[in-house]
This record gives C-alpha cells, structure tokens and sequence, in this order.
C-alpha cells in the first residue's frame, strides 16, 4: 500500500453520498414520483383535506424536466383517473381532479347529473351537498354543455360536485399540463376537526386511491 497517496477525508466522503443523495432524490421527483398535499374539500370523500398523497410521474410520459415537453410518451389517462396538473389559470397552482371525459367524449350535465356520450357516468359523485338547483342562466354547476373534449385534452371534476372549481367553470385540461396520477394516499391528518391537535387518520393511511 502506498503511505503516500492521500486518503479521502471523512468530510469529503460525506459530501459525495449528500450529492448522490440530492441527485437520486431529484431523479426520483423528477422522473418517478412525487408527494402531494390535498388542501380544499373538493374531492370529498375521495380525498379528504390533510391526506398526502404518492403521484406517479411517469405512467402518462417521461417529461424534459421543469418542462411541459414529453420525452417517452406512455399512456393517455383514462376516464375515472384521478390526476394532479397544472391549474390552466394559474400554473404557479397544481389542482386534482376526476379525469371524467377524454378527447372525442360529449359532457353534459343535467340536474347535477352526469352524462358523458348521453350515458350516465359511472363515476358518479359519492353524493351532493346542497339541495338546491342552480338555474343555467346563474350558473354551470348543475346544468353544463353539451361539449366535446377537443383533440389532446380531458375534461375534469371534483367528486365534491357542489363544492368543486373544475371544468365546468374553467375549461379544459390539456395532457401537456398533466403532473401524474395519484396512487395512494401515504399520510393523512384529520385538519377538519376543530381540536387544537390534529390527529392522525390511521385508516386512511395505505389507501389505494380509485
């Protein structure tokens, strides 16, 4: 052995595994996948506020990152996907919605009711919290479209349906603005109650998001 030849030092050797630490974890963020806090109630009881959820990057593309630019296109979301993108009024903002038509659908909604190509959804609402119907004149909550889903796009809606800012009042999602598709919730903290320590939702945790 050569006494001569300088060891690596502790510090360095640090150094080196945070750098191969930071780069995995931007790969893994980039690339694969990404947490995603739920901060407003409009995909109850699907999702809830204070759930964390895990988003798969990669199942729609591999994106150019910090880009909209698909290097690997993969797949196309599908009706029923629940997906996190790009708020097309502000893209500082991630929204996640029910992905509920894709190109080529027909949407239309009719006393509250879903119709996508003049057939109920089945993804329907897990239920509707104001009684009232909203006239089409005031608004396009309960009485929407028809419209077509253009090439390249999807329509989405919160399955809060009363209580959803979605695309009924703010148009389409186009699949370039698309972040991934929630997988799973990982972390939940019930914020909704009025305690001063929230608590932890154990049965949520683990929960396949459908």
């Amino acid at each position: 052995m050569n006494k001569n030849k300088p060891s690596k030092s502790v510090f360095r050797d640090n150094m080196e595994a945070i750098i191969i630490a930071i780069i995995i974890a931007l790969f893994i963020r980039s690339f694969i996948i990404q947490s995603y806090k739920i901060p407003s109630g409009s995909m109850k009881d699907t999702l809830l506020i204070g759930d964390h959820l895990f988003v798969s990057k990669f199942i729609y593309g591999v994106k150019l990152p910090f880009t909209d630019i698909n290097l690997i296109p993969i797949a196309k979301p599908k009706r029923g996907d629940v997906v996190v993108f790009r708020f097309p009024k502000d893209e500082k903002k991630d929204f996640i919605k029910r992905v509920v038509g894709v190109e080529g659908d027909k949407i239309q909604v009719i006393k509250k009711r879903l119709f996508v190509n003049n057939k109920p959804a089945k993804y329907e609402a897990s239920g509707f919290q104001d009684p009232d119907i909203i006239p089409p004149w005031i608004s396009g909550r309960d009485y929407f479209g028809p419209v077509t889903v253009p090439e390249d796009s999807i329509f989405v809606m919160g399955d809060n349906r009363d209580h959803s800012h979605d695309s009924r009042f703010w148009g389409f999602v186009k699949l370039e603005k698309l972040r991934g598709k929630a997988l799973m919730i990982f972390w939940s903290w019930n914020k909704e109650n009025k305690r001063p320590i929230k608590r932890p939702r154990w049965n949520r945790i683990g929960k396949i998001i459908r």
